[in-house]
């Protein structure tokens, strides 16, 4: 296993380089530039800023320069966030994206396990369908139209719940952003779970514990449950680095000092470094949790074997 997970590893490499090569170029033919505003600069004062973040030279040398910066572990200085490095600015929103985003994905992977199952062991019924129902209208609601109704019904008419701020990660300031994240991931994993658990519920196998006069909720959560995680667990990779990574919207919306916040601003204000950053980073986490999910296969499926 470690062999494969380090021939993944070795096999990811092109794909984050041609990562970062788009996003270089695609930032730099971007309308605008850090140091635009709307009051300019006088050119003396903007050709020196060029000058010192190295912008004056060809964009080819700009390109090689950054490549060079990254293979040493440099990520740059924020052009907007003075006196702060990129990596210092990742580092410090991280944790609180990761906690939002990982309760976010806890929620949904244990309430989409459990509705599915429920909706597979019920189906063509009322409950079937109400569950099927309710998933797809979480499907079709997107996180950053949700957010606001939330915060319109919890915060302003019921006055439950904070509409904004992190409050130091406290629970009442975690309840709706988490619930805004985790609402669409709830409702796919609901599907892929009952689907699943449908077609497991008439293999051969099932039948064969059943025959062996086991309990029905034995058989469904010992044998049943862990075969039909195999389509959740391929959902689970990019699942997660894109819960983590669509807090981008939701952070932006409450107000929560995350990544996503630091990325949406440094795009607005053309903070090629801290958007470069955060790319990358959110690049190699796909990359990492999109092999775990495969390594995980081996410990759901005894008959996957990796040579």
């Amino acid at each position: 296993m470690l062999r494969y997970a380090v021939k993944r590893m070795l096999g990811a490499l092109p794909t984050l380089f041609l990562i970062i090569t788009i996003a270089f170029f695609m930032m730099r033919l971007a309308p605008g530039g850090p140091f635009d505003k709307e009051r300019n600069l006088p050119a003396q004062v903007e050709a020196n800023l060029n000058k010192a973040y190295h912008l004056d030279e060809p964009l080819p040398q700009q390109y090689l320069r950054y490549v060079g910066n990254i293979l040493q572990g440099d990520f740059g200085p924020s052009f907007q966030y003075k006196d702060f490095s990129v990596t210092e600015l990742i580092w410090g929103g991280f944790p609180v994206s990761l906690r939002l985003g990982g309760l976010a994905i806890l929620f949904a992977f244990g309430i989409g396990v459990a509705l599915g199952t429920v909706a597979a062991l019920n189906q063509n019924s009322l409950t079937d369908y109400l569950v099927m129902g309710t998933a797809m209208t979480g499907i079709t609601i997107p996180n950053f139209v949700m957010a606001p109704l939330l915060t319109l019904v919890f915060g302003l008419y019921l006055s439950w719940l904070p509409v904004g701020g992190w409050g130091g990660g406290g629970i009442a300031h975690s309840v709706l952003p988490i619930v805004a994240l985790c609402l669409p991931q709830v409702a796919a994993i609901a599907r892929l779970t009952r689907g699943s658990m449908i077609e497991v519920l008439r293999s051969n196998f099932m039948r064969t514990a059943r025959a062996k006069g086991l309990p029905e909720r034995v058989t469904i959560l010992r044998h049943g449950l862990k075969a039909a995680m195999l389509p959740v667990v391929s959902y689970l990779g990019p699942a997660v680095a894109s819960i983590i990574t669509g807090s981008v919207i939701i952070e932006q919306i409450f107000g929560i000092p995350g990544i996503g916040r630091y990325f949406v601003q440094a795009a607005l204000n053309r903070d090629y470094t801290l958007v470069m950053g955060v790319t990358i980073f959110y690049g190699v986490l796909i990359i990492l949790f999109n092999l775990l999910v495969d390594l995980l296969y081996g410990l759901l499926d005894p008959k996957v074997r990796y040579d």
